[in-house]
């Protein structure tokens, strides 16, 4: 018999997940491929992908978002211009003792990411629709993510006031962006990507707290 598409996806899942080295119980699995069933409902209406395929969210949203699990650091986590919640609400599933502060600007993303939380029992996430330079939060966080936002120096200005003093931006990227590397005096580093089922290549910036007010 012919596996179904959801089972497709959970073995894809699962291959990935092994890939990575990256421990994930039943109930998480089955957490993750309910999230993307939700993104696939609520596309339609609101615009929240450009991938159609559950197959392909799989590689491309839930995988891609899980390869930087080991460079998040501490207790407290923001992802800004979170979007359909892409990375933060998988980080959020496979890091449950971990606080995730969702941010977006969309109001019609913000109010999917909160149903996404509710119908996944995601007690530690919270959806937040703000632009990032009129947030204030009354702590800072320890690791400050960007998935597809902006220029890495845009990034460093608009989310400098968000980051402890020991806290590290992670800013995911496609290709090598030297360019962008190039207007930035903060110590970076560079680090490849290797995301089962993508053969394009990814990368992660990580950018040092105490430097990032300083820029080009």
């Amino acid at each position: 018999m012919p596996e179904t598409q959801t089972e497709a996806c959970r073995n894809r899942l699962i291959s990935g997940l092994a890939a990575l080295n990256l421990p994930a119980d039943e109930y998480q699995v089955g957490q993750l491929i309910d999230f993307i069933v939700l993104i696939e409902k609520w596309n339609k209406a609101y615009n929240l992908t450009a991938i159609r395929n559950k197959e392909d969210m799989v590689s491309l949203h839930l995988l891609d978002s899980l390869a930087i699990i080991p460079f998040v650091t501490g207790r407290r986590v923001i992802d800004i211009g979170t979007g359909a919640g892409l990375p933060g609400i998988p980080l959020a599933i496979c890091l449950p003792d971990t606080a995730f502060t969702l941010l977006d600007s969309n109001a019609k993303k913000t109010r999917f990411v909160q149903q996404a939380v509710l119908e996944l029992k995601l007690n530690n996430v919270a959806a937040c629709h703000h632009r990032v330079e009129n947030y204030h939060p009354e702590k800072p966080f320890n690791t400050v993510i960007t998935r597809a936002f902006a220029g890495l120096a845009d990034i460093v200005k608009l989310t400098a006031h968000l980051l402890d003093k020991e806290g590290v931006l992670l800013a995911m990227k496609g290709q090598n962006p030297e360019a962008e590397l190039a207007q930035l005096s903060a110590k970076t580093t560079l680090i490849p990507i290797k995301v089962p089922g993508i053969a394009a290549e990814r990368c992660l910036v990580r950018i040092e707290s105490e430097a990032t007010t300083e820029v080009i």
